[in-house]
């Protein structure tokens, strides 16, 4: 009797290994196949994402951005990928899904709350790369912090300021963003004179040396519209501030403000136009009282 039972164990295993061979082996091999191959799409399409960034107008400031941003959607693509192939498995070895997608769903859950603040900051990270709110290089200021970007990931975001300090900031953190150097910048001069200087000279002088500047070649790639010198800001005490409006373009407008300055000083000086002389306050000291 015993023997018998043996023989028939051994002819059950027989043909289970038979109908596998024949039905779940192709089908894993399948399985298989169809993962790679989407995988290596997705590194295909990704690494061709980076190349055209590359070959862009601006392949310095964009091509960190598109570099993070294809990381992060291959990586989310060949875990989804992974994951179904993973659930096909399992049906081709007679495993019910259902208990442990439960316990996934649990644990995620789980995770998720635990860890709020950081899936807070991968997805306003996410958004910032997508949208392009900013590019390394820009200046910007955020979360009450001003600098240069230098870094963007899908967490965090670096800005080095003018003292050289090097600040790090969590995406989510980022609620407003001010971009001081999207397109272009604009350089606003109060330029001070005495009051007794004649207003239309001071103009005159102020728009021949605008002129003179946005036709200087040194300067005339950075400049992006002609210099504006509306005339008079605002008049206050001893002193009248004349206004000088100059666009430029993206981060050169720290050297165009002091070119513009340099030239002013010289420009009053050659025609004897007196800057203004702040107010002065005269303080007596009275006696003390007698007794």
């Amino acid at each position: 009797m015993q023997p018998a039972k043996w023989e028939n164990l051994l002819r059950d295993w027989h043909d289970d290994l038979i109908w596998w061979a024949r039905h779940g082996v192709p089908r894993l091999l399948v399985i298989f196949l169809l993962a790679f191959c989407l995988v290596r799409i997705l590194g295909i399409i990704t690494r061709k994402v980076v190349e055209l960034s590359k070959k862009g107008s601006r392949p310095t400031l964009r091509v960190q951005q598109v570099r993070t941003l294809a990381g992060a959607i291959h990586s989310f693509g060949v875990f989804i990928v992974v994951f179904i192939a993973l659930l096909q498995m399992l049906e081709v070895f007679n495993i019910d899904a259902k208990p442990l997608l439960a316990s996934a769903s649990v644990l995620g859950l789980a995770i998720g709350f635990g860890a709020q603040t950081m899936v807070r900051d991968v997805i306003n990270g996410f958004f910032i790369l997508v949208e392009n709110q900013f590019e390394v290089g820009e200046t910007i200021k955020v979360a009450g912090v001003q600098g240069a970007v230098e870094e963007i990931t899908m967490r965090r975001t670096t800005l080095r300021d003018g003292d050289g300090t090097l600040h790090i900031i969590p995406n989510g953190a980022i609620q407003i963003v001010s971009n001081m150097t999207r397109d272009w910048s604009q350089v606003i001069l109060h330029v001070t004179a005495d009051y007794t200087e004649n207003s239309d000279k001071v103009i005159l002088v102020l728009r021949e040396l605008a002129e003179a500047f946005y036709n200087d070649s040194t300067f005339h790639e950075d400049v992006v519209a002609a210099p504006e010198v509306p005339g008079i800001e605002r008049v206050t005490g001893l002193e009248v501030d004349y206004l000088m409006v100059v666009k430029v373009r993206p981060g050169r407008q720290y050297g165009v403000a002091r070119e513009l300055r340099r030239r002013i000083k010289i420009a009053f000086e050659q025609n004897n136009i007196k800057t203004g002389i702040p107010g002065q306050v005269y303080i007596e000291q009275l006696p003390p009282a007698q007794r």
